[in-house]
């Protein structure tokens, strides 16, 4: 299946850059993600390149990809200079099920925190809350318990993506739980921003062409999957560990996916928390790509 979206006559760079070679999109292969990049893997010119959010930064700055769907802390640490493709994210307004912070202690005694390494910012979004909302001072250590580790031995443990859902820890060793999403929007009434698409900020003329193509269809086919959740989920929603009703609630009701004002507000608030914290070098949101 060829791509055909909508070219502006005068960008006659873009209208030859997948000619030139297939664009490089990094993708995240979590449930979440299937809003935003279903379908994607059937068209010509487009080469997805799978990786769990922490790493697709490396891979965007190593060149390996053209753009990529990152957590969006990377956008402030990234050692060169990134834009936003503002074609999508992965958010929540309220509750988002699959970033949650498990603890055997009252929040406010938690001093080691074993943290999921799948995602930069769910991890210092976990701080944020712990430190500004919760009266906490914690460690944090890096946990894979998607490697095989069932306790870290920590008081408090950070799971994101489908392990949540599909490999939840017993209640009975850790009495209290946190959406990290939910706490987020009763703390300061705005939604969160997880993860968005970025690109090296003044990348070579061919890439930059690619990635403006690769806008448009990203674009394109987040609106085109809004109607096609039934369908994603009744696919998916096994193989990815989920019961089908909770996964069409998370997608349909749950999560956002449209990088809005009110998102980019949030975003905001999160750097500027982040950097009052010490965990980003500063609080300014990067430039847009101009698509």
């Amino acid at each position: 299946m060829a791509i055909a979206v909508p070219e502006p006559a005068s960008d006659a760079a873009a209208r030859t850059a997948l000619r030139a070679g297939a664009t490089r999109v990094g993708v995240v292969r979590y449930i979440n993600t299937l809003p935003m990049i279903d379908g994607l893997g059937r068209l010509e010119g487009m080469s997805l390149v799978p990786d769990v959010p922490a790493r697709l930064i490396d891979r965007l700055v190593g060149g390996e990809v053209d753009l990529a769907l990152c957590s969006v802390v990377d956008a402030v640490r990234s050692p060169v200079p990134v834009r936003i493709v503002p074609v999508g994210m992965i958010g929540c307004c309220g509750p988002t099920l699959t970033v949650r912070l498990y603890s055997r202690v009252p929040w406010d005694q938690v001093r080691t925190v074993a943290a999921d390494t799948d995602s930069h910012t769910s991890r210092a979004l976990a701080e944020v809350v712990l430190r500004r909302r919760l009266g906490a001072e914690p460690k944090f250590v890096d946990f894979a318990r998607a490697s095989g580790a069932r306790d870290p031995g920590t008081d408090a443990m950070l799971m994101i993506g489908d392990k949540v859902i599909a490999d939840a820890p017993a209640a009975g060793a850790w009495p209290h739980e946190l959406d990290l999403g939910e706490a987020w929007h009763a703390w300061t009434g705005l939604p969160f921003v997880f993860a968005t698409w970025l690109t090296r900020d003044g990348a070579d003329a061919a890439t930059q062409a690619r990635v403006r193509v690769a806008a448009r269809v990203l674009d394109h086919q987040r609106r085109h999957n809004r109607g096609r959740i039934d369908a994603i989920v009744a696919r998916e929603a096994g193989p990815h560990g989920w019961p089908e009703p909770l996964a069409r609630t998370y997608l349909r009701d749950l999560l956002r996916f449209d990088l809005d004002s009110r998102a980019r507000e949030g975003l905001a608030r999160f750097f500027a928390e982040c950097a009052g914290l010490g965990l980003l070098p500063s609080a300014r949101v990067p430039d847009d790509f101009a698509w």
